[in-house]
């Protein structure tokens, strides 16, 4: 008996249709603020993170320390807010995305508001990337592109359940995308992504002649 005919009998044996659930959705943010009424914030913003770069030599030198081709202020600027007012206004608008997303989410806050913790600014030179990486002890992460020229590279997520895959066959290049054990989403400049904090993900290589701009940040209890 060949395999069609072995597979037409156990078809004939299903009494019904088999259902197919989705458990344990992974859920990504997504919106645009350019060319909105947001836009000129934009321009602001992209300012003043270059003009953090100009300014702070401490997170120049940590940023070479680690190997980081371009600029961050993750490690030398605590409050982005308090060094411009673009960055304070940008945070009373991710706030508000933050608790959208949260909704969203059905996330059992026990009445307690999402506050952002941590910003920082990312100047990514050509060449540089960003290994992979979670943001451990917050809730919700995120980043907002301010600058994204042609060849920069998307945003690269990792299907969490790697670590558990003992032996999983790798996915058809035709798969649905959310069932791909990697996916790139490219943004543009004011383009917003928001994830939880444990997904796991990664800043391919720019590949682009001009830097990529950004601003990342946590959102905690």
């Amino acid at each position: 008996m060949n395999g069609i005919a072995v597979m037409r009998i156990a078809m004939t044996s299903i009494p019904a249709p088999a259902t197919i659930r989705s458990l344990f959705v992974t859920e990504i943010y997504q919106t645009h603020f350019g060319g909105t009424e947001l836009d000129p914030l934009l321009d602001r913003l992209e300012a003043a993170c270059r003009k953090l770069a100009a300014e702070d030599a401490a997170g120049r030198a940590w940023a070479e320390r680690q190997g980081y081709l371009g600029y961050t202020s993750y490690d030398s600027v605590d409050d982005l807010a308090g060094h411009d007012p673009a960055f304070a206004e940008l945070r009373s608008v991710l706030d508000v995305h933050a608790t959208i997303f949260a909704r969203i989410l059905e996330m059992d806050l026990r009445g307690k508001p999402l506050r952002m913790e941590r910003s920082w600014v990312n100047l990514l030179r050509p060449g540089g990337m960003h290994s992979g990486h979670i943001h451990p002890h917050s809730v919700l992460s995120g980043t907002l592109y301010l600058a994204v020229p042609d060849g920069a590279g998307a945003l690269q997520f990792e299907d969490p359940r790697h670590g558990r895959m003992m032996h999983a066959p790798l996915r058809a290049p035709d798969a649905r995308t959310d069932r791909q054990p990697f996916v790139a989403l490219a943004p543009a400049r004011g383009t917003l992504l928001l994830w939880e904090s444990w997904l796991r993900h990664e800043v391919p290589t720019n590949r682009a002649a001009e830097e990529r701009i950004s601003i990342s940040f946590n959102y905690n209890l």
